[in-house]
Order: C-alpha cells, then structure tokens, then sequence
C-alpha cells in the first residue's frame, strides 16, 4: 500500500470491512448458515463407519463376509469357574455341581442361548484348575449391555453359593455394562467442562463479560454448524462418535483462539486512540490476516488425515477440517459484525481487579499489552541469541530423546484401565489359564457348500493343526450358520494378552495353518480377523500411512508459508520449530506412559507403551495448531518491519505485543487439553498430556525464545526470497496502512518504550 493509500485489501479485510458495514446482514447471514446446517445434518441423518470400513486388509474382507450374509454376531459371554486353591479340580464333584447351577442359572435368564458346559466342549484349563461356560446374549450385540444385568446377577447368586471357587463373567455385554457405569460418563463430563473452563480462563485474559463470551460464543456456533454438516457429508463419507469428540476439541480451541486474537487486537486499537472504525479495519488486515493463513494451513494438516485409508482417521480429519474452515470463516465475517454492533459495549460486565486495559487507559496510545516477564525473558534472549538457541534447542532435543525408543500397540485392557475394576481381574486371569480365550482369533470361513464332506474335512483339520503347530492350546471352537454357508471358527492364541507374542501365533495361523488346510480347498475363503488381527492390520496400514501423511502436511505447510510471507527463510524455520515442538511432546508421552517417569502424577502406572494412532493422530494436529501462535507472532513481526522497523525492533515489538494473547490463547488451550488428561481411559490421558504439553511447550519455549533468538540471529535474512521465486503470488499484502502506524508518545508526550 502506498502512502496515504487507507485501503485495505485482502479477502480478510474485505470481509470485515463489509460486515462492519452491514452488520445485521452479517450477523443475521450467520445465524441463518448455523440453523440451516444444524436443520440439514438432522434431516439427512449421520451415517457412522461400518466395520467392514475401518481397515483393510483380511480384517476388512473378513467383515465383509459378514455383512454380505447379513449375520449379525451375538455378543458372546465366558462365566470362568475357578478353584481358588489347589486341591479342586474340574473334574470333582462339587465343581461339576458348581458348573451346572452356572448353565441351570444363565439359562433361566431368559436373556441368553446357545449355553454350552466346559464338559461338552473340552473348555478345562491345562491344569484342570478352571474352566469356562459360554453362552451368546440374545438380541442384538450394540445393545447386549442393556440386557446382561439379570445374567450378571444369577452368576453372582451361583457364586454366593460356591464360595471354594471363583466365579466370574465377562465378555462383550458384560465389559460393556461395566465400562459404560464407571466411565459412561467420564467424557462426557470433560467435554462438557471444557466449556466453562475456556469461559473462566477468557474473563481473566479480558476482565469483561461481553468480551470473554464473544470466543466462546463464535466455537459454540461453529461447533453446531459443522455437527449438522457432518451429517449431510457422511452420506459420502462416513463419520463416527470418535471423529464427534475430536471436532469437539479442536473446535473449541481453534474456535476460541481465532477469536480472541481478532478481539485482542481490536481492543489494542481502540486503547491506543483509534476511533471504533479505524480499530476493526486494522484488526481485519492485521489479525483478520493471520486467522486465514492459520485456518487454511490447520485445514491442510487436517487434510492429512485422509491420506491414512483408515476409515476412523479420515473421519476425524475430515470433521476437524470443516470445524476449522467454519470458525475461520466466523471469525473473519460475523466476528467484525459483532464488535462493530457492541461498540464500547464490548466492555459490559467488568470484574473487579481483572480488567486488563487499565493500565492501557491511563496512557492511551500505548500498544504493546507486554508482561514484565515476556519482556525481561525477550531482553536476555535477544541480548545472547546463540546462547538462547543452543540452550532452548538442546533442553527441546533432550526431551525428544526417549521418543527415538517408542513402543507402539493397541492397548489391552488391563493397560487401558488398569486393575481397579474386577472385570479386569477377571480378564487377567481368564488369559491366564486360557490364553487367548478372552480375544481369540476368528476365521471368517465361506464356501459354496459348507457343509461339503471336503469342507468339514478341512475344518477339522485346520481344528487340530492350529494346536498342533503350537499357535493355540485350544480349545477352538466352530460355529456353522448353514443357510449362509458360512462359519466361524474362533483360535484361543498363544500369548494371550502379550500382542506380541499373540502375533507370532496369529502369522502361524495366517501363514501355515490355513494354506495347509482350508486353502487346498477350491471355492474356501478363510480371512482371519479378531482382535490381534485388528491390532496388526491397523499397524501395518498405519505404517503404510505414516510418510505419505508427514510429508503432505510438512510440503503443504510450507508452501503457504512461503507464500504467506513471501520469504524462504520464515517458511524453513516454522516447519523447523513446529516439528521440534511435536517431537518434544512425543518425548513427554513415552517419558511418562512408556518409562513410567512421573506416571503417579498422571495416574498412568505401568502401562508401558504409546496407544498405536497418538502419534499421527497428534503429529496432524499439532502441526495445525502451532501454526496459530506462529502465524500470529510472525505476522505482527513482519506488520512491524514493513513499517521501518529494524528486524530487531520488529522482533520484540512483535513478541512482547503478542505475549498476552498467546499466552491466554495457549493456557486455554492447555487447560482443555489437561481435561482429557485426567480420564480414566488410558488412550484419552495420552492424548490430553500429549497436546496440553506440546501446546505449552510451543507457547513458551518455541515461540518466546527459540523464533525470537533465530531470526535475530538470521537479521535481514529473516525475508530472503530467490529472485527465481519472486514470481509466486503474493498473498502478503494485507497489512495495515503506513498512516495507522502506532503512536509513538503518551499522553503526557513521553516517548513510549516498545
């Protein structure tokens, strides 16, 4: 912009501008596009992932079978009759007795069929110490945890009775039962006081009611919009409650902290003698700016997600994508429109001692909101840069060490909720004396004659080899369903809840076992699915995924970096710092759940291993997220070196009048995060310590020594850019005009320190 030139272009700009103009518009074009989305998801309905959608692989052909043949599987439940000393045995008497009050028990539920006795299908522990009764809940499996309780019951009642043995149930509607009354509502709770959380830590950062409502109003909103979004979009692509809870999140952050950059910038202006119209248009072309390049650069990493072909991770990618793209857009039209309408009214409701413009009042013309703190820190940095940088990146590299050891799996169940509820116990133990029984492997079989004199053959012998090679200790149990001619065949596997161990015996199942036998049979399809396999089909596609998806997002984001700020140099150093910022949270994570270091303080003891998708799951949002503070900061210290500051001028102008809102923004962000850490759910805790630590580390370490210390290191190297480059479009010119420059004295004519 030229001189005297009080234009301000750039679509940020241009759409604030209009809807400062045509507020009512604005806002009513908002509430119009929240109520019509919100109408059109309940109208169209969400359709969730199938499973024969969530992997690939013989997971995915297995579950394909099944839906073909419209099977539904019956939620199957084990009561395990153990002698608790050593004396008892399955075959005395008053075991047998014990056994048949179990099924007479079970069966007169009501709720159960298909019961079969331990004796019938030789389910006696090696030892002869325990054994199980089976049976399937009737109805469907969804909702089996609904039903079990008079089940669950009547085994407690044989139990009363038998007090010489130990008799437990478990299964898929028992487990479901127990999870859902102890953690049903554990997340619940914590997306609920996310919510008030944000509101509580907003009135401290703005002091004033009005203000601190207006972020968490512009998430509130875009939240239900793109809820009623991801109904119509899965009728394309399926969504599930999973992909809910992450948009949830990432809403409430991005939602909040687009917000509040714009709002805080609009204050500082108004408190530095702007007029209400001045203030917006700055706020526009300054803030309105970064909210753009922040939004598309978190929308390209979430884009990254569908690179993975899981199902589960292009929901969530997909629906954290349009909450991001629905608050950008809100914070750069309806936002304008809201604070133009307010006025000073922005201003209502201030609370005693918290409002944090007072001191911006009595010496109005002063921008920089600079903590001492940030300052004194900004002081020593930019006084010994290479020290700054050796010492911050070598702590960052320290803390990023032990993720070079990370263990990743699909947690079992003792290590996702430890051994507080006695369904765990009874897992433990299950395993133990039938391992494998509790997840055992499930060969989908169809033929086109199941019942074939050559198929039978084959069943049985693949029976009897999945013992003999040493893959199961049995016993392996078949189930026909002849109208479909299909049946299950479900293998016990050698190393239980070990899913190490347990893979050894899944690829001996997969590799010997069924080419041995059910392959030589023309017209046999035998996929082989269950838990282990899950877990293993997932890793390797996940693995699969891991290159194509860091390298879209690293390229993509640096491209609009460069693009943004038409320099190499800042394009180079933001992917730099942001990978150092996600690899110091991967440290943290298998410091804490993997070594165990100051596990007590989390409550994650003895867990020892990462839950497989956290760290592309955290890599995709992490990258989108550091992104926020990085933009703004960069963004304020470019604003000040077109205006004629020196680079080191710019820098600490652009760090110090930053500081307050990249704090609150961060310790928002931190605190909801922290939420999902306190959760009983190991997977949840890993992902909340994992974001709220890195989020912090980028808000303090990242962005308040390491930015700062480079580019005063880099100087004028800082906005290098190739002549060869020099034909890119330029998508940097949204910055305020030369004539809006801040004052440079007070009220009293002193000169104001920056």
């Amino acid at each position: 912009m030229g001189n005297g030139d009080s234009r301000v272009r750039g679509i940020a700009a241009r759409a604030g501008g209009w809807s400062a103009r045509h507020r009512w518009a604005a806002v009513g074009i908002w509430v119009l596009f929240v109520v019509l989305a919100m109408g059109a998801g309940s109208a169209a309905g969400r359709v969730d992932v199938k499973d024969s959608d969530q992997l690939k692989g013989e997971t995915h052909t297995a579950a394909k079978i099944i839906e073909d043949a419209g099977i539904e599987e019956p939620a199957s439940e084990t009561v395990l009759v153990q002698a608790k000393g050593d004396g008892l045995k399955a075959t005395d008497a008053e075991f047998r007795q014990a056994v048949a009050a179990v099924v007479s028990a079970v069966e007169g539920t009501g709720k159960v069929t298909d019961v079969t006795s331990p004796y019938d299908t030789q389910s006696i522990s090696k030892d002869g110490r325990s054994a199980l009764v089976q049976f399937d809940m009737r109805g469907e499996s969804d909702t089996a945890g609904e039903r079990v309780e008079p089940v669950l019951k009547a085994v407690e009642g044989v139990q009363k009775e038998h007090t010489s043995l130990r008799i437990e149930e478990i299964g898929g509607a028992s487990m479901m039962k127990t999870f859902n009354d102890a953690f049903g509502d554990d997340f619940k709770k914590a997306e609920y006081s996310a919510v008030p959380v944000a509101l509580g830590i907003l009135l401290i950062a703005f002091g004033a009611v009005v203000a601190a409502l207006l972020p968490v109003l512009l998430a509130i909103t875009a939240i239900m919009a793109t809820m009623g979004l991801m109904g119509v979009v899965s009728h394309v692509m399926p969504m599930s409650d999973t992909a809910n809870s992450v948009m949830l999140l990432v809403g409430l952050a991005v939602g909040v902290d687009y917000c509040l950059f714009y709002l805080r910038r609009e204050r500082e202006e108004r408190a530095a003698g702007r007029d209400g119209q001045t203030a917006l248009r700055i706020a526009a072309a300054t803030s309105g700016r970064a909210i753009v390049v922040s939004g598309v650069t978190v929308c390209v990493a979430m884009a990254g997600m569908l690179f993975t072909g899981l199902a589960e991770f292009e929901a969530m990618g997909l629906a954290s994508l349009m909450v991001v793209a629905v608050a950008m857009v809100g914070s750069v039209t309806v936002l304008p429109a809201l604070l133009s309408l307010l006025g000073e009214r922005v201003e209502k409701g201030k609370i005693p001692y918290l409002h944090p413009d007072s001191r911006l009042r009595r010496n109005r013309g002063r921008v920089n909101q600079e903590s001492r703190f940030w300052t004194a820190v900004l002081k020593g940095v930019l006084a010994r840069p290479v020290v700054s940088v050796v010492v911050a990146a070598g702590a960052l590299l320290a803390i990023t060490a032990p993720a070079l050891g990370m263990k990743t799996q699909q947690l079992t169940l003792d290590q996702e909720f430890g051994d507080s509820l006695p369904i765990v116990q009874t897992y433990n133990r299950l395993n133990e004396a039938f391992p494998g029984g509790s997840d055992p492997a499930e060969v989908v079989v169809r033929a086109d004659d199941i019942n074939a004199p050559e198929v039978k053959s084959a069943l049985a012998d693949f029976r009897e080899r999945a013992i003999s090679s040493g893959a199961s200790r049995g016993p392996v149990d078949i189930k026909l369903h002849d109208a479909q001619n299909i049946a299950f065949v479900y293998v016990p596997l050698v190393g239980g809840s070990d899913l190490d161990k347990a893979g050894v015996s899944l690829d001996k199942l997969r590799d010997e076992v069924r080419p041995a036998t059910l392959g030589k049979v023309d017209g046999v399809e035998a996929p082989i699915t269950g838990q282990v396999a899950g877990s293993k089909d997932f890793n390797d596609q996940l693995a699969g995924a891991v290159v194509p998806v860091f390298a879209f997002v690293v390229v993509f984001a640096f491209g609009l970096m460069l693009l943004s700020f038409r320099s190499l140099t800042i394009a180079l150093t933001s992917i730099v710092l942001n990978l150092l910022s996600v690899g110091a949270a991967y440290g943290i994570l298998v410091g804490v759940f993997q070594h165990g270091w100051g596990a007590s303080l989390v409550g994650a003891e003895g867990v020892g291993a990462i839950i497989t998708w956290l760290p592309l799951f955290l890599f995709v949002i992490l990258f989108g997220l550091s992104m926020d503070y990085h933009v703004f900061v960069v963004s304020r210290i470019r604003e000040a070196r077109m205006r004629g500051r020196t680079t080191k001028d710019a820098i600490t102008h652009g760090v110090v009048t930053t500081a307050g809102v990249v704090t609150s923004a961060a310790v928002i962000m931190v605190a909801v995060f922290a939420i999902f850490g306190t959760l009983s759910m190991q997977s949840m805790k890993q992902m909340g310590v994992g974001l709220a630590a890195a989020v912090l580390i980028d808000a303090t370490i990242i962005r308040g020594v390491l930015l700062p210390a480079v580019m005063a290191l880099l100087g004028e190297r800082n906005w290098y850019l190739p002549k060869w480059l020099h034909r890119l479009p330029d998508l940097t010119h949204d910055e305020s005009p030369q004539e809006q420059a801040p004052a440079t004295r007070d009220d009293e004519g002193e000169p104001l320190r920056v």
